[in-house]
């Protein structure tokens, strides 16, 4: 989601040819050079972060603030560019911790409190810093397995579903998946393992996993554009996995980027396998320009910017009543029962888990 990465969902849409936006709303060359001016506000994100130029202009026209973005590689790079430079950050608002990194960003007090407006208009379920209002919840995603409809199809399998179908004798050498360690969806596949099958269950079952044949790459690229024979570059590639870990919106992506548009998604998702990634966005301690970044904050979740999200980062919205274009409710999947693992419990565990992981299944 960047995790963390990559977050996110967003690499879908950069690896089939989205472009990305740097800055918007036509700084003059002294506010450029001097980073921020009092009607300048600077987001700090992941690389993935992507919203349409109108809608930033938008944001202007309504504030008299003029964005601009500070790209910082995937999540967790981003993460730890402010926890070193805590106090004197490099922008005035940080977007992109997910619940995979909260507690570390929180436990360093990266972040003023500020409740924003609107607030009332996301759900409690994804509000885990409520009380203080550190963070304010802007999107969500979905960690799934995928799978490629025509092997299935032409082999005459069901495809899978669920966790426990992914350790069945039919789905041998079939899945690729990321490594924890390095990739954010590697990691909230291990995190749903976890929510699964709990912390005395999940090593039992990668151990199973990794006897029937899992393969394990380095990143969402590779896992997805070299060896997902699903994917428009796996099919390129003459990839020969049937089975990724990926996002849940990923089939629109497919269907978004073909050239020509097929009428169905060539690929589908075992909503059986998904985690629950929810990204935040914080006000930085000691940021410039505190009052520009409060209401850049409250337009993160406008509805306007919440509808623009799905197509430019393939995350969902999370202000009620924002509506999902229609290549999202037509080929989307639906995950109405994600496992989710409380962002503390993650804090505390998740080297030891990830160390555990990594000799299980990588050495």
């Amino acid at each position: 989601m960047s995790t963390t990465q990559k977050l996110a969902v967003t690499a879908v849409a950069a690896a089939l040819g989205v472009s990305t936006l740097a800055a918007c709303g036509g700084e003059s060359k002294d506010s450029a050079d001097s980073g921020r001016t009092s009607k300048t506000v600077t987001l700090v994100s992941h690389d993935s972060f992507v919203a349409s130029p109108a809608v930033l202009k938008q944001f202007t026209k309504e504030t008299g603030y003029t964005v601009k973005v500070l790209k910082s590689g995937d999540a967790g790079a981003a993460l730890n560019k402010e926890i070193l430079t805590k106090g004197s950050p490099q922008g005035d608002v940080f977007f992109g911790v997910d619940n995979t990194l909260l507690s570390r960003a929180l436990d360093n007090g990266l972040f003023t409190p500020y409740e924003a407006k609107g607030l009332a208009q996301v759900p409690d379920d994804v509000q885990l810093d409520k009380g203080e209002h550190r963070v304010t919840p802007v999107d969500t995603g979905d960690i799934c397995v995928n799978y490629d409809k025509k092997y299935f199809a032409d082999k005459k399998i069901a495809p899978p579903r669920s966790f426990d179908d992914l350790i069945k004798p039919q789905y041998k050498n079939l899945l690729v998946t990321e490594n924890a360690a390095t990739s954010s969806p590697g990691l909230g596949f291990l995190l749903g393992s976890i929510g699964k099958y709990g912390e005395q269950g999940w090593q039992d079952y990668w151990k199973k996993l990794k006897n029937n044949g899992v393969k394990v790459v380095d990143g969402w690229e590779q896992a997805y554009n070299e060896e997902f024979s699903g994917s428009a570059g796996g099919r390129k590639a003459k990839a020969d996995r049937p089975l990724v870990v990926s996002y849940a919106s990923s089939p629109p992506a497919e269907v978004i980027f073909a050239s020509p548009q097929p009428s169905q998604a060539p690929t589908g998702v075992a909503t059986g396998t998904c985690f629950r990634q929810t990204e935040f966005a914080g006000l930085l301690k000691g940021a410039k320009n505190e009052k520009g970044g409060k209401a850049l904050i409250d337009f993160l979740i406008s509805k306007q910017f919440q509808e623009d999200m799905p197509l430019n980062m393939f995350v969902n919205p999370v202000v009620k009543g924002a509506k999902l274009p229609e290549a999202f409710t037509r080929f989307g999947a639906v995950v109405d029962k994600p496992e989710t693992v409380a962002p503390d419990t993650i804090a505390k565990n998740r080297e030891q888990w990830v160390q555990s992981w990594s000799s299980l299944v990588v050495k």
